[in-house]
């Protein structure tokens, strides 16, 4: 078998599919809860907490080589060459990242759910209780192997 041919089953494989389905979808649903944490949920939060701006709130480690603090915004003390610990974007990451788990833990829950109902639909009953101890015994046992008692 050429490589070329194990490579076109490996890539077409459903696996390997729903996989990059996964990973573009997902790409996808950062970049709205990214929007959705910058642009919808930080501002109010900053509001609320005395006008702040997550994405400018930072602590200058070490003063810029071109132009001494203090710096206005975060993108001013880049640009002066400052070391900065961005305490904001490090606070947006967390939520953002918080929106996301969340999300796809609804979502294994959902899928978790409905596996759970269709093995439940599809299986037979493999198994009953037994009149007298109430254990669960095979279908064709003849006699209960926890109180011995004779089944009908």
């Amino acid at each position: 078998m050429s490589i070329l041919k194990e490579f076109r089953d490996f890539a077409v494989r459903g696996n390997v599919l729903d996989l990059a389905i996964a990973v573009v979808i997902g790409g996808a649903f950062g970049t709205i809860v990214k929007s959705l944490v910058d642009d919808i949920i930080m501002p109010p939060i900053g509001i609320l907490l005395g006008n702040i701006d997550f994405s400018n709130l930072f602590l200058v480690l070490k003063q810029g080589s071109k132009l001494a603090g203090p710096y206005v915004s975060l993108a001013a003390a880049k640009d002066a060459g400052a070391v900065t610990l961005n305490v904001g974007l490090f606070i947006n990451a967390m939520v953002s990242f918080t929106i996301v788990a969340f999300a796809i833990f609804m979502l294994v829950k959902v899928v978790n759910r409905l596996k759970r109902e269709e093995v439940q639909a599809e299986a037979p009953a493999t198994t009953q209780d037994c009149p007298y101890c109430l254990s669960s015994i095979p279908l064709k046992a003849s006699r209960c192997p926890h109180c011995t008692s004779q089944l009908g």
